[in-house]
């Protein structure tokens, strides 16, 4: 057999030909507008891959827009890029989006792109709040949060409000579970990104308190299938998944090697849906986040969540070719996003660059 190597650069432009050969007809509206010119998805008669919430039995697109980073731009600075990304992910069937104050001007401009496609009306919004207060028990912090939150949303009730890395949880979550009840918001979440927190996330799976729980799990970690996981099936909690990707760091690695020919038994193209399909597949998974800056990865990252997905005799394969690949047991200690810090230049940068500056002085 002859293998052959293919990147998310000619995936696209493959897509782009077989699209105008079979004479789809592709919505330009987009494109005087944002300077892209709008990338044929998938035919739609290939379903989207949906998941539902356990304890409320909403249906979920198993492919989540995760905006860290990624959708934070100072003022003023140009965004026709990430439009074209929200609006790819929208057009190619996409209903969840993740957010937070923390994220610099990410929570603005998920909540202008939400407001300005009507098509985006249906989308299931999931926030954050990370508040302590001016003393222990002080609430006002967090509730001037979520004033500001659905301000900056343009949304009066929020799909999900997740208690931001496991921030003084004890008065959030249950500050959270009170505006369940009251209407504000229809489900109660809690998060983190490290595989350290696993613990303490599960506790809150086992308390009942939580609807979700978001958590880092990839192919390279797979600490979250040790307890979380099978707790969270156990309890009916819907789990959100972040750092798919491991923020760059494993297509970093795989940079020069071709595609394993058996991706093609589970529909991947690229390494991209390789990495994300191994991750959608695990049964208690609800929705992968995956964030980017790039309308073209956008396209890419959402065939992930159409056609099927690898058994769990192919995921077991799938880890072991990446065990073989040098670097891959060295993910951990990459830096985030490796050579794309240029990429990346909005208030949080500034912040982290300041704070380097000082420390230097």
């Amino acid at each position: 057999m002859i293998r052959t190597t293919i990147g998310r650069r000619c995936f696209l432009g493959a897509i782009g030909w077989t699209a105008a050969n079979a004479a789809i007809v592709v919505d330009t509206r987009a494109q005087g507008a944002t300077g892209y010119a709008p990338l044929p998805l998938a035919p739609e008669a290939e379903p989207v891959l949906m998941r539902t919430v356990p304890k409320t039995g909403e249906r979920l697109t198993a492919l989540g827009l995760g905006t860290f980073l990624t959708f934070d731009r100072r003022p003023g600075d140009a965004r026709n890029d990430l439009r074209e990304v929200f609006r790819r992910y929208v057009a190619g069937g996409g209903r969840v989006v993740d957010t937070s104050p923390l994220y610099g001007s990410a929570e603005v401009t998920v909540g202008q792109f939400m407001a300005e496609m009507p098509e985006a009306s249906e989308t299931f919004l999931a926030n954050k709040v990370w508040a302590t207060g001016e003393y222990l028990g002080d609430e006002s912090h967090a509730e001037e949060s979520f004033r500001q939150s659905k301000l900056r949303t343009w949304r009066d009730t929020i799909n999900l409000m997740q208690c931001h890395s496991i921030t003084n949880a004890q008065v959030v979550v249950p500050l959270l579970r009170s505006w369940k009840k009251e209407g504000k918001i229809r489900h109660v979440g809690i998060t983190h990104h490290e595989a350290s927190a696993q613990e303490a996330l599960t506790k809150f799976i086992e308390s009942g308190e939580v609807d979700f729980v978001q958590t880092n799990y990839s192919i390279f970690d797979r600490n979250a299938e040790k307890r979380l996981l099978p707790s969270a099936a156990d309890n009916g909690v819907a789990i959100l998944i972040n750092l798919p990707l491991e923020k760059a760091r494993l297509l970093k690695v795989v940079e020069g090697h071709p595609l394993p020919e058996f991706a093609s038994e589970f529909g991947a193209k690229t390494w991209a849906q390789f990495f994300l399909k191994w991750v959608m597949a695990h049964p208690t998974v609800t929705c992968v986040l995956c964030g980017t800056s790039n309308p073209d990865h956008m396209s890419d990252n959402l065939q992930a969540m159409r056609g099927p997905l690898p058994d769990e005799a192919m995921r077991r394969r799938m880890v072991a070719h990446m065990e073989a690949i040098p670097g891959f047991s060295s993910i951990g200690t990459m830096p985030w996003y490796p050579g794309k810090d240029r990429l990346y230049s909005g208030l949080i940068r500034d912040a982290q660059t300041n704070a380097r500056n000082r420390l230097e002085q």
